[in-house]
């Protein structure tokens, strides 16, 4: 088994130096030799050897979880920053890029998101009680990537800013019918109500974002200007101004992009725009991490430009404006983690200590996804009409953001109240 384990690490490992201790107490070292005191990590069973050569991408999620691998040298951060430094690698062993092409081929079976088993997945995540997001998120509960305008931002003050990007790039005028796909806890469709002025309508699948969304639109006094229901986006019915969706399409599911961009074309008026935000990948079509499908987002999948284009042409809509958001889900998965672990002791009350290192795994091994594997955010602006924006340059965004940055001063504070 020494043997077996060293040739997959001897393969995979090229950049940086890693250390393996094995349960008989051999330590090998893999990677570049110069490296002082490079990361190590412990494997507690002899069985854990078999389950990482068998699934590597699956198994290494799950043998931290169980404290069957350890870090005993370094941090978790050192590990996952070295494992996706190498897993970008062209040269990768032959086996492992067998593995990520069977994963392509199959994905079709595992992204059959119909409306109940979209349902399901989303209750997998988003209902696991409102308790545990307000360990790591900002007041307002926005769980999408911030928009960092200065590295000095605080993560309240760069989620207000992607709500005010967005707002601005909608060119939201007061009274404005707004549908927003998959709405979370609500925090972006009461900002669009509040300071832009829109009738908003809000559609999710979590039972529990639902209830803290309408709460936080009675108590702040706009339960008639924005709306939330509990629906798949394929039943919705009517006609919007503006459409926005922030980090839903990622569990849309390749078999669903026609669909997808069918329903927001039906919905969107003539002379409307709409907005999607959205996890993509820059070096094409991929499939999704086993360990992230079974643990994190069952059904979830990252696409590439290539996958998102030809639906949005095919259902009638043009592509009138993309901005690339490439670094600021790093800072953002940073600050989470970071006060995930603040908060680690509460989280280990709630749940237990399996899923406290389940969720340390996904949030700061997300990070290095963007700092390294080729991820980055989309937002993509659509419209049926070449004339639907105010002006033919970019610079009527930064001059709705003052506007919308002057009403945010004088508006009443909107942030979630304790749960």
């Amino acid at each position: 088994m020494p043997n077996a384990i060293q040739n997959f690490l001897s393969g995979f490992v090229k950049e940086g130096a890693l250390e393996v201790a094995l349960p008989g107490g051999k330590v090998m070292r893999f990677g570049e030799q110069n490296v002082a005191d490079p990361p190590r990590i412990a494997m507690r069973d002899s069985k854990a050897q078999w389950e990482l050569l068998r699934n590597p991408e699956l198994a290494f999620g799950e043998l931290y979880m169980d404290g069957r691998v350890d870090i005993v040298r370094g941090t978790l951060d050192d590990v996952l920053e070295l494992v996706s430094r190498n897993a970008r690698r062209q040269d990768a062993p032959a086996w492992l890029r067998l593995l990520f092409k069977t994963r392509i081929a199959l994905r079709a079976l595992q992204q059959r998101n119909d409306p109940r088993r979209a349902r399901r997945n989303v209750a997998h995540h988003y209902d696991l009680g409102d308790e545990l997001y307000a360990l790591f998120l900002d007041d307002d509960w926005q769980y999408s990537c911030a928009y960092f305008e200065h590295d000095s931002q605080t993560l309240d003050e760069a989620q207000l800013a992607k709500k005010r990007h967005i707002a601005a790039k909608l060119a939201i005028e007061p009274g404005h019918s707004v549908l927003d796909i998959g709405c979370g806890w609500g925090g972006l469709g009461l900002y669009l109500a509040r300071v832009a002025g829109a009738d908003v309508t809000g559609v999710t699948l979590s039972k529990e974002q639902l209830e803290t969304a309408n709460r936080r639109a009675v108590e702040s006094g706009l339960r008639n200007h924005a709306r939330f229901e509990l629906q798949d986006y394929r039943n919705v019915q009517g006609r919007f101004d503006r459409i926005v969706s922030v980090g839903m399409f990622e569990h849309v599911g390749v078999n669903y992009y026609r669909q997808f961009f069918e329903k927001m074309a039906s919905c969107l008026n003539d002379d409307g725009i709409a907005l999607l935000h959205t996890i993509g990948r820059t070096d094409g079509p991929g499939a999704t991490s086993p360990w992230v499908d079974k643990y994190i987002f069952p059904g979830g999948y990252i696409p590439g430009l290539s996958e998102i284009i030809p639906h949005i042409e095919r259902a009638g809509l043009m592509v009138i404006d993309i901005e690339v958001l490439r670094l600021h889900y790093a800072k953002t998965l940073q600050v989470w983690a970071d006060r995930f672990q603040a908060n680690r002791e509460k989280a280990k009350a709630m749940y237990d200590e399996r899923f406290c290192r389940m969720w340390e795994f996904y949030l700061r091994g997300a990070r290095y996804v963007f700092l390294y594997e080729h991820h980055v955010v989309w937002q993509i602006q659509l419209a049926k009409d070449i004339y639907a924006l105010p002006r033919i340059t970019r610079d009527y965004i930064a001059t709705r953001e003052n506007e919308l940055r002057q009403s945010e001063s004088s508006a009443p504070d909107l942030r979630l109240a304790n749960v």
